[in-house]
């Protein structure tokens, strides 16, 4: 029942409910599927096959397969793999201390401070009996 071009339903995991074309047979427990969902190895006992048969080749390539649904009104949404973000670049200590001598300290200004006149400073006992010896 399992042949290359059985059109079939996957009915479990994230691609549940859509369909999907028999590319090649693994074995007799896997086979290679796509369509309308991600191409990919599949266990037998997640599709339910219908009478439905597309003419396939053998590992047929994905062009192939939308080509064909289409032949049956089956639209395939084309999604494309999204795009990796450029990672950050570490800075070692060894760069960060190069980095520091090339550019120059910025320096804070310090608040301005109103200047007050300074208390005379009155003089204790002791310093006056020692003046007066």
């Amino acid at each position: 029942m399992m042949e290359v071009g059985r059109l079939c339903t996957k009915t479990a995991g994230r691609d549940a409910g859509k369909k999907c074309v028999i590319v090649e047979v693994l074995d007799e427990k896997f086979v290679m599927i796509d369509g309308e969902t991600r191409r990919r190895k599949c266990n037998v006992k997640h599709l339910e096959p219908s009478t439905e048969t597309i003419k396939l080749g053998k590992g047929a390539s994905h062009q192939d397969v939308v080509k064909e649904f289409k032949k049956l009104g089956i639209e395939i949404s084309e999604t494309k793999p999204r795009q990796a973000k450029p990672k950050q670049r570490r800075t070692r200590s060894a760069d960060r201390k190069k980095m520091a001598l090339k550019e120059p300290k910025k320096e804070k200004a310090a608040p301005k401070k109103e200047q007050t006149p300074k208390a005379e400073k009155k003089e204790t006992k002791l310093e006056k009996t020692l003046k007066e010896e």
